[in-house]
């Protein structure tokens, strides 16, 4: 970023709408919008204008003179902006080609199109907000559901900044402490400074776990719950889908084995968001294109989140049921059973009594409080021709992995993987620096793990970050944020 270079670009949409902004910031942005805006009564206001107030006039093509649209303009000066610098909003109406004529005629008079995510990369450069906080807006702007929302904005307030630079207060008072009694031995007494440090990493180590636990929910509340359904063919899978969506997105035949390939859509069901694939029919067979979507749905099923396993409940099961239970056994699994609708020949109980045999010890009314430490089972009746059950389907994956509420902002949740293995960088470094009281080791080896530790942290604020990963960061946001 050079010093003084003003940028501008369309911050809302590309699309017809009721309103559209141009934003422009930098040293110059009040000249640049001088030379656009005229009042009423023609005269260039903006560079005498006050900070915060909003100015009706009309938007003037610099070179032709000839007006482009009816707008309201407001100066926001520096530092109170959201880039930090002087920022100029044209409100306009919300036509592509009026935006595109009016963004032009800023470039024409003095400004240069922004890079992707610079307005947001000035705020953090100029000290308005540090790195998670910036990253958060995008999370606002990508939240798919009430719960990412509320996340999003919890870190955009600031509240993983401030837990971040809680932890990182704590680990420098014991960085400086160690330093000042190796200088001034006579004022700071390090007798038995082992057993105190120890007690403190607990609390910090237990502080950054919590933290880190709760990554795994915070990625599938900010991206969606991974879901794959498996089963065999012509048991519901593309009706399930079908359901889910509301629309008819897969074929759906009385032969057996239509899906070949492997469907993906996005969809929110009640409270939550998912990524849900539809895999072909698992089954053994001779039919070389059949035999690849087979393949592709167990590569599916090991990535996901979640495994929806759909049996038919008119249907004995058999040696292609023993196979697919023998693969998804570790996994987060909600058993369908489908088309109850008709006369039941398999029960909740052969479904149970097929994971027994797979080893599947942990098959019970309930399911374990953390799933992390292995797959759970849920077993819920639908039927997808009718839409039954698709409430106890939502409630059950509720409580396989959000136990059984999902919480609301109040609570900090880590939903950038950036931010997890940082986490688990500064957890690791207090490790080994609980292995050097252990082992003995002089109290200055501390310092090193514990500095390492405040470094991790300052990673996920920015105070510890290079160039590269910053334009890394802000290359991902949207033109004009």
């Amino acid at each position: 970023m050079e010093k003084g270079d003003t940028i501008a670009a369309i911050a809302t949409g590309m699309t017809d709408s009721g309103i559209g902004i141009v934003r422009i910031s930098g040293r110059e942005a009040a000249a640049v919008g001088d030379r656009l805006f005229r009042s009423p009564s023609g005269k260039r206001i903006l560079c005498k204008s006050e900070s915060h107030r909003f100015y009706y006039g009309f938007l003037t093509e610099p070179e032709k003179n000839f007006v482009i649209d009816e707008v309201m303009a407001v100066v926001m000066r520096a530092p109170r902006s959201f880039t930090g610098e002087d920022t100029v909003e044209i409100q306009c109406h919300g036509g592509v080609l009026v935006m595109r004529k009016i963004l032009e005629a800023a470039l024409k008079c003095g400004a240069r199109l922004a890079e992707p995510g610079e307005f947001t990369k000035r705020a953090f450069l100029n000290g308005r907000m540090d790195l998670s906080r910036a990253e958060a807006v995008m999370d606002v702007i990508g939240a798919q559901n009430e719960y990412a929302l509320a996340s999003s904005i919890s870190q955009l307030k600031g509240k993983l900044s401030e837990e971040v630079k809680r932890l990182r207060a704590e680990i420098l008072y014991e960085v400086a402490f160690i330093e000042s009694a190796i200088d001034d031995p006579e004022h700071f007494d390090l007798e038995r400074y082992g057993e105190k440090l120890s007690d403190k990493l607990v609390c910090v180590i237990g502080d950054l776990r919590r933290l880190i636990d709760t990554a795994d929910n915070g990625r599938m509340l900010k991206e969606g719950v991974r879901t794959v359904i498996v089963g065999k063919p012509n048991v519901g899978k593309s009706s399930l889908l079908n359901c889910l969506l509301g629309e008819e997105r897969a074929i759906v035949t009385d032969v057996a084995g239509t899906t070949r390939d492997v469907l993906e859509e996005s969809l929110r069901l009640g409270e939550l968001s998912f990524n849900i694939v539809d895999t072909a029919g698992i089954r053994d067979t001779e039919d070389i294109v059949e035999k690849i979507g087979v393949e592709k749905a167990y590569e599916y099923a090991k990535e996901a989140d979640l495994i929806v396993y759909v049996a038919d409940a008119s249907m004995e099961l058999d040696e292609n049921d023993r196979e697919i239970v023998s693969f998804i056994q570790d996994k987060n699994t909600i058993v369908l059973l489908n088309k109850s609708d008709l006369e039941n020949v398999t029960t909740e109980e052969n479904i149970m009594e097929l994971f027994r045999e797979a080893a599947y010890e942990d098959v019970s009314e309930g399911y374990p409080e953390d799933s992390s430490k292995g797959g759970c089972i849920r077993i819920v009746r639908t039927s997808a021709l009718e839409g039954e059950g698709m409430e106890e389907f939502e409630q059950a994956v509720k409580g396989m992995f959000f136990h059984g509420e999902i919480k609301s902002s109040s609570e900090i949740v880590i939903t950038n993987l950036r931010h997890k293995e940082a986490l688990e960088e500064a957890c690791s470094s207090l490790k080994m620096v609980e292995k050097s009281i252990e082992d003995g080791m002089p109290e200055d080896f501390y310092s090193i793990d514990l500095m390492n530790a405040y470094a991790s942290l300052g990673r996920i604020i920015g105070e510890e970050v290079d160039d590269d990963l910053v334009e890394e960061i802000f290359s991902k946001f949207c033109m004009g944020k």
